[in-house]
């Protein structure tokens, strides 16, 4: 899978550059992740192709093809021919992940801000380290033989969703996943940054895309998961 920009243009209008991330021949772009959210926020394809003002038949064509080139993306329920109650998969929740932030490095930033967590090896499995922090256990890449740590987390690796849509932990690859609560949003034309309190000595920052923290109604006060994978995870040792 790899993502790329495309030119788009209208008939007047001066050439802009378009995220999207491509395989199989297929191009999932900024409709393909707004049909996703949709399908998410609706629960249902019929009802997702309605709001979009889409023919039900043009949507289920476009979701087989996305399929095909990415995988499994909607667990569809029975519901006759009009479509059923439909649920995203973890691999659509990865997928939109991935395209917001191929997003957020198309739209100018050239720096990512971190979080760093000193904190201790507590247990190992290979590579990973399991890390006691002040945010409490997590999962990371360490060197061997470290021991006390500092664990660096990137804002743009931190996918951020509503208390009731997060899977639990041990069934989505973001195996780091904690409760918080929204401290402080900084909304920019393209992308938002936001502080969680996470019950650390310091706040989590995390890096979304203007649609998606519009999409969770982030405000201070509001309360989300913040998850993270391992392998975008660092553990150094702390000298």
């Amino acid at each position: 899978m790899n993502p790329n920009c495309a030119p788009a243009q209208g008939e007047n209008a001066a050439p802009a550059f378009e995220a999207g991330l491509h395989a199989e021949g297929v191009t999932f772009g900024a409709e393909d992740a707004t049909l996703l959210r949709r399908i998410d926020e609706e629960g249902s394809l019929n009802a997702a192709s309605q709001q979009l003002g889409r023919s039900y038949s043009r949507t289920h064509e476009r979701i087989e093809a996305l399929e095909a080139a990415f995988g499994n993306l909607i667990e569809p329920e029975r519901g006759g021919s009009t479509g059923g109650g439909s649920e995203l998969t973890d691999r659509a929740h990865e997928l939109l992940s991935r395209f917001d932030r191929l997003q957020t490095e198309f739209s100018g930033i050239t720096a990512v801000e971190e979080t760093v967590y000193e904190g201790y090896v507590v247990g190992r499995d290979g590579e990973i380290a399991i890390v006691w922090t002040p945010a409490g256990k997590l999962r990371a890449l360490a060197p061997p033989g470290a021991w006390r740590v500092q664990v660096t987390i990137r804002a743009d690796t931190v996918t951020l969703q509503a208390p009731t849509e997060a899977p639990p932990a041990e069934k989505t690859s973001a195996r780091n996943q904690f409760a918080g609560t929204v401290q402080t949003i900084d909304e920019q034309e393209s992308v938002a940054g936001v502080e969680l309190d996470i019950g650390a000595t310091r706040p989590l920052r995390a890096l979304v895309t203007a649609t998606s923290a519009a999409n969770l109604g982030l405000e201070p006060g509001s309360e989300v998961v913040a998850s993270f994978k391992t392998t975008a995870t660092r553990a150094t040792p702390k000298r």
